[in-house]
């Protein structure tokens, strides 16, 4: 919705839209690990909202998995050293992650709402 009030019209708001939601799933550190993300674009993983869903996601399901042994790349290691070393998703991070999902939504609609109120593509 963002989107579309930013932009004049749905066809610009289509590309826009498709080449965000690349980025964003590029970057939310599934695809591409965080670790592996070269330095000048981790603030694109810092800003996505799927990163801090992934990482509250993956660390209170196997965050806390330290008994199970896994052997992965030639190593054994802990589910919740995998995690960490390979995703670098942190259990840590679990109530900063919860105050920017719930800022997401907030930031959005605030945006959606003045970008309605202040922009006008109207043409006379």
């Amino acid at each position: 919705m963002m989107i579309v009030a930013l932009t004049p019209n749905i066809q610009v708001a289509s590309i826009l839209a498709s080449m965000f939601y690349t980025l964003q799933n590029l970057m939310s550190g599934f695809i591409v690990p965080a670790p592996q993300i070269p330095r000048w674009w981790i603030w694109l993983y810092y800003t996505s909202p799927l990163s801090w869903t992934l990482n509250v996601f993956f660390t209170t399901q196997f965050g806390d998995e330290h008994e199970k042994e896994i052997s992965v790349f030639g190593e054994t290691k802990s589910v919740a050293a995998f995690i960490k070393d390979y995703f670098g998703f942190r259990r840590d991070l679990l109530p900063l992650a919860a105050i920017i999902l719930a800022m997401f939504p907030t930031l959005f609609a605030i945006l959606f709402g003045l970008s309605i109120s202040k922009l006008n593509f109207q043409r006379r």
